[in-house]
């Protein structure tokens, strides 16, 4: 892990993916989890923060970037509304990578978690028609998983991660079982999903289509 001061009120900290390994963290467990997230960042400040400059302010924010090798975390102090934003601006911080990055790791874990789990914690179901979607929305059991649309060959499919923080393997038996009523099983993978598949909706299919199909 490097840091340096930028100016007085902002440090820049680049935490590699080893450093992420070492402390026991990847990009999944912050998914979507802001207290992992918070817990995180703060126990970053307090490492890099030798001096309480940052600690003893009252107003104090964090701003990352994602990269192909770990992160880029800028913590700043007493910044105004702003400022923040012409610096998040500045850094081209876009949520838009964030969520590809995040997909990227979703898929490249496929493999992995099928290896250390009894039930696979990544899975594709192909839907018969779009209103199969609207109906699976109108249940609940999907709301903390990450649910992605696609549309592919002329058919929807949804790809689903079953994050191991949310979703125990009895769960994710059951829940398969439950969405099987409205989907069926497919031999399309995420990787060709990824490369030659369209995507809809990203992260949030169920919730946006239960928020905007009724």
């Amino acid at each position: 892990m490097e840091m340096e001061h930028i100016n007085e009120n902002t440090i820049r900290v680049l935490i590699g993916n080893e450093d992420l390994a070492d402390r026991g963290i990847t990009f999944l467990d912050l998914l979507g989890n802001h207290r992992e997230i918070e817990s995180f960042f703060y126990s970053i400040l307090e490492e890099v923060d030798v001096e309480d400059e940052f600690k003893s302010s009252e107003a104090v924010t964090f701003q990352v970037l994602p990269k192909k090798d770990g992160l880029e975390l800028f913590i700043s102090k007493n910044m105004s509304q702003e400022e923040f934003n012409k610096a998040a601006d500045a850094l081209e911080l876009e949520s838009g990578d964030f969520d590809q990055l995040m997909q990227q790791q979703i898929l490249s874990s496929t493999k992995s978690y099928g290896e250390k789990d009894d039930v696979e914690r990544v899975r594709v179901f192909a839907l018969d028609s779009f209103e199969n979607l609207i109906e699976l929305a109108n249940y609940h059991f999907l709301d903390d998983a990450w649910c992605d649309l696609y549309q592919f060959n002329g058919q929807y499919y949804l790809l689903v991660f079953f994050d191991p923080e949310y979703f125990g393997d009895f769960a994710v038996t059951d829940i398969i079982s439950e969405v099987l009523e409205y989907t069926h099983s497919t031999t399309v993978s995420p990787e060709v999903l990824d490369e030659y598949g369209k995507m809809l909706m990203r992260q949030d299919a169920i919730e946006t289509t239960r928020n905007y199909f009724k």
